[in-house]
């Protein structure tokens, strides 16, 4: 079902190159960052670049984000290059670096309410993150997809949040990508989020029940400014891996169909405690064995496991890598599966991923963007949730029947829905293949709007 040529919805530059503005647009995005082990990260840089530059081609795009160094990173999407500088700022109790989080709110704080004109200019102009807020036209947040909440607890809302609050301190263009919105459970979370979004220009969410769940949060949710827009993730184009042996695997086997299959190693290990932190009523890691039996013995398929989130096995291995699981699990059933299970080694860029899911006649996945990297290449993906953003996004391309939630279902109920997405699978790609391009350019459209500046 891999496509291998770009969209020819993604391929219209001209009815996108007007800039409202002389020059090209600065945009820096936030929330994301380079070089993450979890290819949903990726899926989401990946697709913001790529989306700015269908609305803007010449934009000057650069990250502003925590880390130790600031670099420049050259990216080829849709067969062109961009460059992409990386602004670090640190998030430290060395509170005394002049690019601390804190430091530089502190400094924005007091250029706005108390210097006066000349010491915010030399301020700023002393400052290299400063500087960059200040030169830069619009900023985009998408807080890694999922944590503008506090369901990972407060501190990770405030790593993601700092930055736009350094924003709006500096009155600076502020809009969100689309992203989950909440939930936010304690009374700090909800002020914190009122804030950001009361602030912000534009505020788009991947789901209906995002925008739904601004009541009560804001003071006018049916405000135009409050959106639903699909996931950046649709976006990202295939790349075909280089210098990986496939070995066979994505060649067509008549009679047989590939299965796409995503373990995810946060489930196998329970989560981040360790005690089945999202509370699934199966054994996730016995499931997955007996959803491979069923798929391979009793329906006749190849299966390719297929990682979204890397990391090195160690002493202790790494509870979250899906490269771990789905290694460990090809070790343990390849002599009961000879020719018939395989998994992805090798692969580290969200776009190369995309490229062997692409092939898959059916995907299965537990990490989000591995089944929206299926689903945007028309492949039908059931997704093995263990979170709410999932049923939200599925229910936008009202594909809503193919979510499995281990939180509600017994492991029976959750394999007769892969068999019955199975033998429906040539109808969910037919329906994939009337909406997909409607997707695609909804977002690009969405995107030129909330982008645009102001003419002045």
């Amino acid at each position: 079902m891999h496509q291998d040529q770009t969209s020819s919805v993604l391929a219209e530059p001209n009815e996108l190159n007007t800039l409202l503005n002389d020059g090209p647009i600065n945009i820096c995005l936030l929330g994301v960052t380079f070089d993450s082990p979890n290819l949903g990260v990726g899926a989401l840089l990946y697709g913001s670049v790529g989306g700015i530059l269908r609305c803007y081609p010449n934009a000057n795009i650069s990250v502003l984000d925590y880390g130790r160094e600031s670099f420049r990173r050259t990216l080829d999407l849709d067969g062109r290059t961009t460059s992409v500088e990386f602004v670090n700022m640190r998030f430290s109790k060395k509170l005394y670096l002049r690019n601390n989080i804190a430091f530089l709110i502190f400094l924005a704080f007091l250029n706005r309410y108390i210097f006066p004109q000349w010491l915010q200019n030399k301020i700023i102009h002393g400052n290299p993150v400063l500087r960059h807020v200040r030169d830069t036209d619009v900023f985009a947040s998408i807080a890694g997809g999922d944590s503008f909440s506090d369901i990972y607890g407060l501190g990770r809302l405030l790593y993601e949040t700092l930055p736009q609050f350094l924003v709006l301190l500096m009155t600076k263009r502020l809009v969100l990508f689309p992203q989950t919105l909440g939930p936010f459970k304690s009374w700090l979370a909800h002020r914190i989020a009122h804030s950001i979004l009361s602030g912000a220009m534009f505020v788009c969410s991947r789901d209906a029940l995002g925008i739904k769940s601004l009541e009560g949060l804001v003071d006018n949710p049916s405000d135009s400014k409050y959106r639903f827009c699909y996931d950046l993730g649709f976006l990202v184009e295939p790349v075909r891996p280089a210098g990986i042996d496939l070995n066979g695997l994505l060649v067509k086997t008549p009679g047989t169909p590939l299965i796409g299959l995503n373990v995810s190693g946060l489930l196998n290990s329970g989560g981040y405690n360790g005690k089945n932190m999202f509370a699934l009523k199966i054994d996730y890691a016995s499931m997955i064995r007996n959803l491979l039996a069923y798929l391979i013995a009793e329906k006749g398929t190849r299966v390719v496991l297929v990682p979204h989130v890397h990391g090195e096995p160690g002493p202790a291995g790494d509870f979250e890598s899906d490269e771990c699981a789905c290694t460990q699990l090809y070790e343990a059933m390849k002599e009961t599966y000879p020719g018939k299970l395989f998994v992805v080694q090798g692969i580290r860029t969200t776009s190369e991923i995309k490229y062997v899911i692409g092939h898959c006649d059916l995907f299965i996945g537990s990490r989000m963007h591995a089944c929206i990297a299926a689903l945007s290449l028309e492949v039908p993906a059931v997704a093995l949730s263990y979170s709410d953003k999932f049923r939200g996004v599925w229910q936008s391309i009202d594909l809503q029947e193919l979510i499995a939630d281990p939180r509600q279902l017994q492991e029976r109920e959750i394999i007769r829905i892969v068999g019955e997405a199975f033998e429906k699978r040539e109808q969910f790609h037919r329906q994939l293949q009337a909406a997909m391009p409607k997707v695609k350019r909804q977002i690009v459209e969405h995107l030129r709007e909330i982008l645009a500046l102001p003419v002045v």
